[in-house]
């Protein structure tokens, strides 16, 4: 790999991970117009890294909260009273709304692997659920946050998170589609959806480094640096800017943005 391909595929990583654009779509495309090979193993990790410690680091004073009213719900002589701690509550709808996403990845990851990676299902993945996120950012009513929600409505956003196994699909932007149509407000829905991420992200990242132990490669430590600290601060400076982005202007420019690549895609590979 050269230094170009390094910088840019550690910025396209940070950045698109937590825009609702769709990170897998975007590094998927990358070597079909660039011609670079692939990247290898080894580079994911490191990127994907950047990204976890980005979204850890900004999230650093919720997470030890969260994890010292979590640890203290199983000393509790209930469980139930236990969620009354908001904290406590969140930890365990952030790992709940984990499970579906697992349960699906784990079952079907060859076949989304091998036959749904093409520019067309991208470019569909693109458009279609765009739209379902303007329609989502359109008709929101209430002002939740990720404080506000109930066990049904984590459930029912990490089973749309497992829509994002579909290339083009975005993890971000269809969890945040369906936090929006529980009624939360645009922040408390990104906000949840980047709590969503930690969990995701570290089990993608331990996926890869089993891949690692059993196909050991050599190992750039130069350019694996460069990527996670290029990812981590783009990462880390998109969730701050996304997350004050929303609350003036909305989704509808990354609706648009996704709807022109779509259809980009499909003119250029139908």
């Amino acid at each position: 790999m050269d230094w170009l391909q390094i910088v840019f595929l550690s910025l396209i990583q940070g950045l698109t991970e937590f825009l609702p654009v769709s990170s897998s779509a975007h590094l998927i495309l990358v070597p079909v117009f660039t011609g670079w090979n692939d990247q290898g193993l080894v580079f994911d990790v490191a990127v994907h890294l950047g990204s976890l410690l980005a979204v850890i680091l900004y999230f650093r004073h919720e997470l030890v909260r969260m994890s010292i009213s979590w640890a203290g719900s199983w000393r509790a002589g209930s469980l139930i009273g236990a969620l009354s701690d908001p904290d406590a509550r969140l930890a365990w709808w952030v790992l709940l709304a984990t499970i579906p996403v697992c349960v699906i990845g784990f079952i079907f990851h060859d076949a989304i692997e091998s036959g749904m990676r093409s520019p067309i299902i991208i470019g569909l993945g693109l458009i279609g659920f765009g739209l379902l996120l303007s329609y989502a950012d359109w008709r929101r009513r209430s002002g939740r946050s990720e404080y506000q929600l109930t066990l049904k409505d984590a459930l029912l956003i990490g089973g749309a998170q497992a829509l994002a196994l579909i290339p083009g699909t975005s993890r971000s932007g269809i969890t945040i589609t369906a936090a929006l149509l529980m009624g939360m407000s645009r922040e408390g829905a990104a906000r949840f959806s980047f709590l969503l991420s930690i969990p995701v992200i570290s089990l993608a990242a331990g996926l890869e480094i089993v891949g690692l132990v059993s196909e050991p490669a050599a190992i750039d430590w130069a350019a694996l640096s460069a990527g996670v600290l290029l990812s981590g601060v783009s990462a880390y400076l998109c969730i701050h800017y996304f997350l004050a982005f929303i609350k003036r202007i909305g989704m509808q420019p990354f609706v648009v943005y996704r709807i022109i690549l779509g259809l980009w895609l499909l003119w250029v590979f139908w």
